[in-house]
Formats: C-alpha cells, sequence, structure tokens
C-alpha cells in the first residue's frame, strides 16, 4: 500500500528538457515584448521555464540547450 506522501514523491522530480523548436518561439516573443505571463499561457508552458530560456538567452545569446548544457 502506498501512502500519500510517496504518491507525491512519485510525481516530483525533473521533467523533460524543452526541445530547441520551443524555445525559438519564447524567445521570439521576448522580442515582441511578450511579458512571460503571455508567452507562457500562448505556449503552455510554465512561468519559471519561461523565464530561464530568456535568462540563459540574455547570458549566452544561444537558445540552444545543447550548446549551454542545460
Amino acid at each position: 500500500m502506498q501512502t500519500a506522501s510517496t504518491n507525491i514523491g512519485e510525481r516530483m522530480g525533473r521533467s523533460q528538457e524543452l526541445s530547441d523548436s520551443k524555445r525559438g518561439p519564447v524567445i521570439g516573443g521576448h522580442l515582441c515584448n511578450k511579458s512571460i505571463r503571455d508567452i507562457s499561457w500562448l505556449l503552455n508552458i510554465p512561468r519559471s521555464t519561461v523565464s530561464g530560456i530568456i535568462t540563459k538567452w540574455k547570458q549566452t545569446g544561444n537558445n540552444s540547450h545543447s550548446a549551454t548544457k542545460w
């Protein structure tokens, strides 16, 4: 029998990385002065993910996860 805490622990953890084809629209939205909330809603991805992609892009100038070793 599993307890509630076991079920929660099983769901938590890192999710899959966003593909490069999904990162491009995030940067595009940012360059078009869309808010993080709007980009998140339009692409149906978490705000924290959008923010992280934009931050990494500003630091590296590259939106590829393979180049930045996410």
